[in-house]
């Protein structure tokens, strides 16, 4: 069974086994089962946070149904693991190659939806650890995808180099940079305090003759304990991401979207259950909860 799919209950009993058994293993050891806080009638540790974002090693390697979320966006990552295509008539745009044990079942999921993998131009992510960047340099390898990284995030990056592979990086970004290929936009936004560069990105995106602002969310879970430094990162963090337009928010770790749900609820003519600006800040409701509990208990 998947974390993302779990009941609440069975959530908390499995984060405990996937902890016990060493998920977390691309971002430190195990983080504490406290404190807990609850949202909207959820509770939650930092312990059941990274569980329910990694679930089980399978998870985190099989692939989850590829699929357009909207306009010209599609889902070609993990169960638990994002990674999205962004098509254009010049190449193609990938962000997050994940694990580089994924990348070839990327590819394969790209086949699926009809295009080449070999069409990847621009290689993005969204911040700087194994889960959602160690596949960077084979995806350079079996593309030619120019990699482009924020700043901030480019010595961790030079750090993850599984078998000894050198880490790309092409073109380092800056803060509010805009990212172009074939008549689309990505724009992006540091977002730092889970690392020094955490970078979410944002996007127009046009569905049945409308346009629509999409949120590639980077991760706002704080790492243990809270410095000085990424508390005052956060409080700009989270200050920037709920001033930005969102009609469709995505996440580095499907779980943050409720990605499963909304999938199920895909159908032919109903309307696009990814569109949800209601639910934008959720997860960043969750985290900045975390994140006070974390500093109260620090300080006392």
């Amino acid at each position: 069974m998947s974390l993302a799919f779990a009941t609440k209950p069975a959530a908390i009993l499995l984060a405990c086994a996937l902890i016990a058994g060493g998920i977390g293993l691309a971002q430190g050891t195990a983080p504490a089962d406290s404190p807990s806080v609850t949202v909207r009638g959820q509770t939650y540790t930092p312990r059941s946070i990274l569980a329910r974002n990694m679930g089980t090693d399978e998870d985190q390697t099989t692939a989850f149904p590829p699929h357009r979320v909207i306009g010209n966006v599609y889902y070609v990552g993990t169960r638990t693991l994002s990674s999205y295509l962004i098509t254009t008539p010049a190449g193609h745009i990938l962000i997050n190659s994940t694990y580089e044990r994924n990348v070839r079942t990327i590819a394969a999921s790209v086949a699926q939806l009809g295009f080449t993998f070999a069409d990847v131009k621009i290689l993005l992510g969204t911040h700087a650890h194994g889960d959602h960047q160690e596949g960077d340099a084979l995806v350079k390898e079996l593309t030619g995808a120019q990699v482009m990284a924020m700043e901030e995030d480019v010595p961790a990056l030079r750090a993850i180099m599984p078998g000894g592979k050198a880490h790309p990086v092409d073109r380092v970004l800056h803060d509010g940079e805009t990212v172009r290929l074939g008549g689309i936009s990505l724009v992006a936004h540091l977002t730092a305090g889970h690392t020094r560069g955490c970078t979410t990105w944002t996007m127009k995106a046009t569905d049945n003759r409308r346009s629509y602002d999409v949120v590639f969310a980077c991760s706002y879970r704080a790492p243990a304990p809270v410095t000085p430094a990424i508390e005052a990162e956060f409080a700009r963090t989270f200050e920037v991401i709920r001033s930005l337009p969102c009609d469709v928010p995505l996440g580095d770790h499907p779980a943050q979207y409720d990605m499963a749900a909304k999938f199920a609820r895909l159908e032919p003519g109903a309307p696009d259950p990814f569109i949800d600006p209601g639910h934008c800040w959720d997860e960043a409701e969750i985290q900045q909860a975390m994140l006070t509990a974390q500093l109260q208990s620090q300080r006392k």
